[in-house]
């Protein structure tokens, strides 16, 4: 372990948890934040799984560490990590970030970017305490591709990138998509992304599609749809998901559905909402997420070495 002692603040975004770093994280050098994410999970693997697994933490947890910028326009540099692995962008743990900073007093209301693994997000903290996230662009790559899942028979989505890649579906065999139906939701996602795997179904560059998102018609006033996102590590996210959210509204935009400046708001798993919109830069998409998100601890995490599960348990 890197340091005895971690000092960490906790929050949930609309449900979802976050834990920010602020010290006792590993030299990750100074290079691009895309190689300091490489650095991190070749060489420190098990500060990932101390941070995240249990028993300091637990599979719906998403980690962000603290990093020097390389753009110094960037007042701080950010890689996420879950547990079994790391994010390219995370909306939800952006929004948790931002308000983790302004708790802690380093930033007041206003607008300010930060550098991700995949690219600069633009962040505005309002009076009000919510959050604007501007993400990096996101595109639908492939539509209406079906795969056959094992014991649910054909489904159709399509693939899209919102920051980390997805397969989309407004069709399937649920006609809720509600907290009493976790179990079989869960089961249902995981055999689709199993199936997406086995038949070569990925997004560009061959890389693996590691989150699933259902929709559904939402019941609540406002709502334009309500959603089940399945994560990589197999826990589904509490959050309506920001980077699900942007890759859903890439998908609007390309059938025409979407116009930019058009409000989306989408509801997850738990009746959270997040308000989304998109603009055009270049002819790049570009999505905005706002959501709110609330610290819940500032605490310290404690290693001895005499504990067997120092670096955490591992599945």
């Amino acid at each position: 372990m890197t340091s005895p002692d971690i000092k960490v603040v906790d929050s949930h975004t609309a449900g979802e948890p976050t834990r920010v770093v602020l010290e006792g994280g590993p030299g990750l050098g100074s290079g691009p934040l895309a190689e300091r994410r490489n650095c991190f999970a070749q060489h420190h693997d098990h500060f990932r799984s101390a941070i995240i697994n249990e028993p300091r933490g637990s599979d719906v947890l998403v980690g962000a560490l603290l990093c020097p910028p390389v753009d110094q326009a960037c007042i701080a540099g950010v890689i996420f990590f879950n547990n079994v692995g790391y994010l390219g962008m995370c909306g939800h743990g952006m929004i948790g970030l931002v308000t983790t900073l302004a708790y802690l007093g380093r930033i007041t209301a206003g607008e300010h970017k930060i550098e991700t693994p995949v690219g600069v997000v633009k962040a505005i903290l309002h009076s009000s305490g919510k959050v604007t996230i501007e993400n990096v662009p996101s595109y639908r790559a492939r539509s209406a591709i079906s795969v056959n899942v094992s014991g649910f028979g054909e489904v159709k989505g399509d693939v899209a990138w919102g920051g980390n890649w997805f397969y989309l579906v407004d069709k399937h065999p649920f006609q809720e998509l509600s907290l009493k139906n976790v179990e079989v939701l869960t089961e249902f996602t995981w055999a689709m992304r199993t199936a997406l795997n086995v038949n070569g179904i990925s997004g560009s560059d061959g890389k693996e599609i590691d989150h699933i998102e259902l929709f559904s018609p939402s019941q609540t006033p406002g709502a334009d749809s309500r959603n089940f996102v399945l994560c990589p590590g197999k826990a589904y996210d509490r959050s309506p998901c920001g980077t699900g959210t942007s890759a859903k509204m890439a998908c609007l935009y390309a059938d025409n559905k979407l116009a930019p400046g058009q409000i989306w708001v989408q509801e997850g798993i738990l009746g959270t909402i997040f308000e989304g919109q998109i603009q055009l830069h270049d002819d790049l998409v570009i999505p905005s997420i706002t959501g709110s998100a609330y610290v819940t601890s500032e605490s310290r995490l404690l290693f001895s070495p005499e504990d067997p599960f120092l670096h955490g348990i591992r599945l």
